[in-house]
Parts: C-alpha cells; sequence; structure tokens
C-alpha cells in the first residue's frame, strides 16, 4: 500500500501555520503518513502560489485545505483516502 503523504506549506512567524502543524501531528497517532513540511519563503513561486493562504495542506499532491485548517476535515479525507485503497 502506497504511503500517503501529507504536505503542508508554511512560513516562519506564522501562528496559523504552527496551530496547523500541531494539528496535524496529533492525527499521526490515529493515522498512517508521512508529514512534509516546505517554507514558502525558499521560493518565489511558492510565496506567489501560496503567500496569502498559508498554511495550507495537501494530501498525496491534492489540495484539501488552507487558512484555518481543521482537524475533523482532515481526518475524513485521510479516511476517504484508505478506503479507496
Amino acid at each position: 500500500m502506497k504511503q500517503t503523504i501529507i504536505t503542508l506549506y508554511t512560513r516562519k512567524r506564522c501562528s496559523l501555520c504552527d496551530k496547523a502543524k500541531n494539528m496535524i501531528d496529533e492525527l499521526k497517532e490515529d493515522w498512517n503518513f508521512t508529514l512534509e513540511e516546505i517554507d514558502i519563503d525558499t521560493s518565489d513561486e511558492l510565496t506567489e502560489l501560496y503567500g496569502i493562504m498559508i498554511p495550507v495542506v495537501q494530501i498525496d499532491g491534492e489540495e484539501v485545505a488552507f487558512g484555518i485548517i481543521n482537524k475533523i476535515d482532515i481526518s475524513k479525507r485521510l479516511q476517504e483516502k484508505t478506503e479507496n485503497f
């Protein structure tokens, strides 16, 4: 079975990003996934793409949430992923 990858686009000094990271870390207790955290300030392209949207959460490359991240919504998306395998 393919490993699920959650990508979290963030930047430093972003309280919403910190909350999203903590929430995703909590989800690791119930779900098996790899977390990839990317600082958008390392790329002009990413800053232009996500600058006012962060944090942005992708699951296996699909954008599923941005801004205020809801733990229940992310959990439901992870559930959908496991049901599709």
